[in-house]
Formats: C-alpha cells, sequence, structure tokens
C-alpha cells in the first residue's frame, strides 16, 4: 500500500469519528437543554400561580372594599373605583395564563367578572343619592349570604391544588 492511501484512510477515520463524536455530544446537548427547559419551567409555573392567589386576594370584594373605601364619596364613584381596580389588576396579571392550566386561569376570570357583575347589579339596585357605605355594605351582606362561601375562596382552594401538583 502506498503511503498515501494510509494516510488518506486515516483521514476517512479521523473525520468519522469526530463526526461520531459532535452528534453524540449534541444529543447530550439536546437532552440536557430539554431536561434544564422542564426543570425552568416549574419555578415559572409556581410562580404563575402565587400571583393568581394574590390577584384572587386583591380582587376578593371584601378586600376591595377595605383597601378602597373612600367616606363620602357616592356609590356611582365606588362602584367605578372597584370595577377599575379589579380590571386593572387583572389586566397587570393577563400573561399568567401562559403558565397555569386552562381550569385556573378561567376561574381567577370567572371570580373578575362575577366580582363586577355583583358590583354593577347592587350599585343598579340602589337610589342615585346612595353612598359608599350603603354599597360597600349591600355587597358585603350579599357575600355573608352565600351558602357555599365566597366566590374568591374557592378559586384559592383550587389555585392551591393546582400548585400543590406541581410540587410533587
Amino acid at each position: 500500500m502506498d503511503l498515501t492511501v494510509v494516510s488518506l484512510i486515516l483521514s476517512g477515520l479521523a473525520f468519522l469519528l469526530a463526526l461520531a463524536a459532535l452528534i453524540k455530544t449534541s444529543s447530550s446537548v439536546r437532552k440536557t437543554a430539554a431536561t434544564n427547559d422542564a426543570f425552568e419551567s416549574v419555578p415559572l409555573r409556581l410562580q404563575a400561580y402565587e400571583r393568581l392567589v394574590l390577584l384572587t386576594e386583591r380582587i376578593a370584594l371584601p378586600n376591595l372594599i377595605s383597601r378602597l373605601n373612600q367616606p363620602g364619596i357616592s356609590a356611582y364613584e365606588m362602584k367605578i373605583i372597584l370595577t377599575e381596580n379589579i380590571k386593572q389588576e387583572f389586566e397587570y396579571n393577563n400573561t399568567q395564563q401562559l403558565y397555569v392550566s386552562p381550569v385556573s386561569w378561567d376561574s381567577v376570570r370567572n371570580l373578575k367578572e362575577q366580582n363586577i357583575m355583583v358590583i354593577n347589579q347592587v350599585a343598579a339596585s340602589l337610589t342615585p343619592a346612595a353612598s359608599a357605605a350603603d354599597l360597600n355594605k349591600k355587597i358585603l351582606e350579599i357575600l355573608m349570604a352565600q351558602p357555599n362561601g365566597a366566590m374568591h375562596e374557592l378559586v384559592l382552594q383550587a389555585l392551591n391544588h393546582e400548585a400543590k401538583k406541581l410540587m410533587r
């Protein structure tokens, strides 16, 4: 055999070994990246559930009323303050839906809609001269009369359940 043929064969073998090593390294990097992506998504998802729990607490009607109560304003003004605050809180946390289950997101969205509906219905039932205190009192009375507990408590339970499933 000629020296040129031997060097070509050795070069070809070296090339094949380098190619095999490259493919193996690339495959293990993909597996590691996939494992890291899956691992890193759990903290993001848990943070999203945490933010939705906070959102649920912030838009719960008793908490809204105690936080936003302003003596001396009309029921109409209070209605606007309450509904705008719910909408702002919800919009601020809207992106969290990317990280949570559709059931969890729907429950938070339904809570928002129900709270706005309760505020609007109670405000519509009051006289135009009613005060914010009248509106707040009537809303709290309605919440206390709910037989299955306040909706925000049910949403909190659902969010906690979903978050605990992630931590297992």
